[in-house]
């Protein structure tokens, strides 16, 4: 999945980032307000972590700006604004949850997850399909019970399909929720860690559960063909 950062401080900025990517998320930063509105119209995010004391448009601007255009995408406050009237001010104009500084990043990890899981209608901690298994909490994959050795983007892979078990999911989505602005839309880098994932997955279960649909994507399914 792929979040925003928005905060000013530098140090603190890197360190969330940093944090995120270790859990699996695909993370872009900014530090000031109006580029944090550029990206928020500009990309397509499945949260927006928004530090209220920005330079330029302050966060409450951003915020309400970008509720104007777009109601969906979840946004968690970041702010040293600890007064009551600040939290309530923040969820009125559009905010999913609030978070004073400072913070455990225990915390923030799991207030992420649970604003991510809610996006996706998915209130269960174990995604299963067939006798694959994912523990989004522990951010572990089993196959028969046995955990499997993936890398973070594999792991991410998976679990973005799992989500989306009951449709193809197109490369471009993949593209827009897993990985960073780095990474442009003409990279092999999808194909390649898909490739690795059903490697792994077919030595695990001695079939391959994703099946390439040629111009639309990838659906993943219980059994073999």
């Amino acid at each position: 999945m792929r979040l925003l950062v928005a905060e000013d401080e530098r140090s603190l900025c890197s360190a969330i980032a940093e944090d995120l990517r270790l859990c699996g998320y695909a993370v872009d930063t900014c530090a000031d307000g109006d580029t944090a509105l550029e990206l928020c119209l500009a990309e397509t995010y499945d949260l927006i972590i928004l530090d209220l004391g920005l330079p330029g448009r302050d966060g409450m601007e951003v915020l309400r700006a970008l509720r104007a255009e777009n109601t969906e995408t979840r946004v968690l406050i970041l702010s040293a604004r600890s007064q009551i009237d600040d939290k309530v001010d923040g969820l009125d104009a559009g905010a999913n949850d609030y978070l004073t500084k400072p913070f455990h990043f225990q915390e923030l990890e799991a207030r992420v997850r649970s604003l991510t899981r809610r996006k996706f209608v998915q209130e269960d901690v174990l995604l299963c399909c067939g006798r694959l298994s994912f523990d989004t909490r522990k951010r572990s994959a089993f196959a028969d019970g046995r955990p499997l050795s993936l890398t973070r983007k594999e792991t991410a892979v998976l679990e973005y399909l799992l989500l989306h078990q009951d449709r193809t999911v197109s490369q471009e989505e993949m593209m827009e929720h897993l990985w960073d602005g780095s990474v442009n839309s003409f990279s092999n880098s999808i194909r390649v860690h898909i490739s690795s994932l059903r490697k792994k997955l077919r030595a695990a279960l001695g079939f391959d559960p994703i099946e390439n649909k040629v111009g639309q994507g990838y659906f993943i399914r219980e059994g073999g063909l």
